[in-house]
């Protein structure tokens, strides 16, 4: 059976209709590319600049170092955007394999696990992102009430570069919510196309 063309197997729907679908398609690919890539970018180096991230200071003849490991949500987003990095790293492999081979078919079950983790990355990103940027306001500005001391006024190279590395992190987590967008079109104009053809019978 085929359909403008396409042949189609179980399991299996036809992504390109058309001339302009297939372009279409093929700009969407080089987009998601891009955004893997800015993805592991960014993503190794807010957790580099996180977890590398350390200040000595002596008060009272002793020594005391800030590391991110005295903040639970700093390791979590060091966490959340290796695993982020990694994970766009092996997506983008794969999207510069399909582009390569030129492939016009594209699997439900593939197209749901894509959609699948990359709304777990974004996620998981956001919740760090959020994490942090609380910790990051109270380390800033404090909080009187509880008599929590503005940390940033002692370690000030400390919070400037865990600054940089939020905001490494807020734009890994956009990018991964926009390519969670994308997954979505991608998986359910699957079955768009499957509609219009069962239509098409009637």
């Amino acid at each position: 059976m085929s359909y403008l063309g396409v042949g189609v197997s179980p399991g299996n729907v036809p992504v390109y209709h058309g001339t302009v679908l297939k372009v279409v398609d093929r700009r969407i690919r080089l987009v998601e590319l891009i955004l893997r890539c800015v993805i592991c970018g960014l993503g190794v180096l807010a957790a580099v600049l996180v977890g590398t991230d350390s200040q000595v200071k002596e008060i009272l003849s002793i020594r005391k170092t800030a590391r991110f490991t005295d903040m639970k949500a700093l390791v979590f987003l060091v966490i959340a955007n290796g695993i982020a990095a990694t994970y766009s790293l092996l997506q983008g492999v794969r999207c510069v394999l399909g582009m390569v081979k030129g492939s016009l078919l594209f699997n439900k079950p593939l197209a749901w696990a894509i959609f699948s983790g990359d709304q777990l990355m974004a996620y998981l990103t956001v919740a760090a992102v959020a994490a942090a940027a609380q910790s990051a306001a109270f380390a800033k500005m404090g909080q009187p009430e509880l008599q929590w001391m503005k940390l940033c006024d002692m370690y000030g190279k400390f919070c400037n570069q865990v600054g940089e590395g939020i905001a490494s992190a807020v734009l890994v987590s956009l990018s991964m919510v926009v390519l969670s967008c994308m997954s979505a079109f991608s998986l359910f104009r699957l079955y768009g196309g499957s509609k219009s053809r069962n239509g098409g019978r009637w």
